[in-house]
């Protein structure tokens, strides 16, 4: 193992993140993907970096036995051990998926490979991995395809839901477990971004649900919020009330759950009354992009409980937030979950997003733009088919793996 000071990772890359606090606060990377805007490299690292906030400086840390070159894995922080699940690695010439586990431990600096036993999760990538207040690991959903003939892939967008579990008094030992949450299910999505509230539950925001043809791939994307209460092993939909108007109190009482199969269809969060809001965005070419969202209107059911809060009466109109997206970033502080940029596409078009939003979730009442979205600063990521195999192209520090052209999976970051 070896450690030294540089200056940052190299190029910019889409990897994923989890922060400790340790040292003045850390930030950890492991691997992502690099695509030229010309498409002409694209390669997957396996290179492992912190960024130590206090000093704003990056060190890459060099250990023996780490995963293999990846993008779409997830990774959490594990009591001291930072805990990796799959992901995916694809060139010109064929793709894999993963479903491996690995542990990197932060007082040794060296990484393990884990051997859960029972049936685990299938390979995928763009899942959910967090840690519940138990100390089990979630993994939830994801995305993976196979080829079905020559040139012909098919698209799998999983909604099954497994624990990973330590084994009691055995150093190093874990075990998969499947679980069947119950209440108001996500409807099947990639690129989703999650978030732990102050209260320990899961909180998914977005994502994509890909509808495909043999030669086309259109995306649903998505803007809804849920929350998994690890506790009751039950999912609820993130619904708002609406800007605050008279309150009055909350009557206690069982409510009722809507049940969800796994076999749900693409789409946001059941509501009464959906409102369709239309947003135009012009870019600097003259090109204009017409972004469709559809908003249930405030106060319906279905919000994470709380028996502490009033409950106002429902106010009227819709109300906006972040636009429909995949692979937005997230970030809770002081009971406020922070949401920032993320994609969608317009066609064959990608577009990133610049716009930043806040939401209380004590009040779960209404969003707030701190950053609107400038339509004169999108910008858009052209996917550039080659014919040409660039394996012969250099690879990143850390990452001997073979290049490709085109990238796939969904990416969020934890921190």
């Amino acid at each position: 193992m070896a450690r030294g000071l540089q200056q940052t990772p190299g190029e910019a890359r889409r990897s994923e993140a989890v922060v400790l606090p340790q040292g003045g606060g850390q930030l950890w990377i492991f691997g992502g993907e690099f695509a030229s805007p010309d498409g002409e490299q694209f390669y997957h690292y396996k290179d492992l970096w912190v960024l130590h906030l206090a000093t704003k400086t990056w060190e890459q840390v060099r250990s023996s036995g780490g995963p293999s070159g990846r993008s779409g894995h997830r990774m959490v922080v594990w009591k001291r051990q930072l805990v990796l699940f799959g992901g995916f690695h694809e060139s010109t010439r064929d793709y894999i998926y993963y479903n491996d586990v690995h542990a990197f431990n932060l007082d040794t600096f060296t990484w393990s490979k884990l051997s859960p036993s029972g049936a685990g999760p299938t390979p995928r990538s763009g899942c959910q991995m967090s840690v519940t207040p138990q100390g089990s690991i979630v993994i939830y959903g994801g995305y993976s395809k196979q080829r079905v003939k020559k040139d012909v892939d098919r698209g799998t967008q999983h909604s099954d839901m497994f624990l990973l579990q330590p084994e009691d008094g055995r150093e190093g030992k874990w075990t998969w477990t499947r679980i069947n949450p119950v209440g108001a299910k996500p409807t099947p999505r990639s690129g989703f971004s999650v978030a732990v509230t102050p209260n320990h539950q899961t909180l998914l925001f977005g994502g994509v649900c890909d509808e495909e043809e043999e030669e086309s791939l259109e995306g649903d994307f998505l803007n809804d919020l849920h929350f998994y209460d690890a506790a009751k092993n039950r999912w609820f939909a993130g619904q708002l009330k609406g800007p605050k108007s008279e309150k009055r109190k909350r009557r206690r009482g069982k409510t009722t759950e809507p049940e969800s199969a796994d076999g749900q269809e693409c789409g946001g969060a059941g509501a009464q009354g959906p409102v369709e809001v239309v947003r135009e965005v012009v870019t600097e070419d003259g090109t204009v992009v017409t972004i469709r969202q559809t908003l249930a209107a405030p106060g319906s059911a279905g919000r994470p409980p709380s028996d502490e809060e009033d409950s106002p009466d429902n106010a009227g109109g819709p109300v906006v937030g972040p636009s429909p997206r995949s692979n937005a970033m997230l970030a809770i502080k002081h009971g406020r979950l922070y949401l920032y940029g993320g994609m969608f596409e317009a066609g064959d078009r990608q577009v990133t997003l610049g716009d930043l939003y806040c939401l209380d979730l004590h009040k779960m009442q209404e969003w707030t733009a701190l950053v609107e979205m400038d339509p004169g600063a999108q910008e858009w990521l052209e996917d550039t088919d080659s014919e040409e195999d660039s394996s012969e192209g250099e690879s990143a520090e850390g990452g001997d793996e073979d290049s490709g052209a085109e990238a796939g999976g969904a990416l969020s970051g934890d921190a």
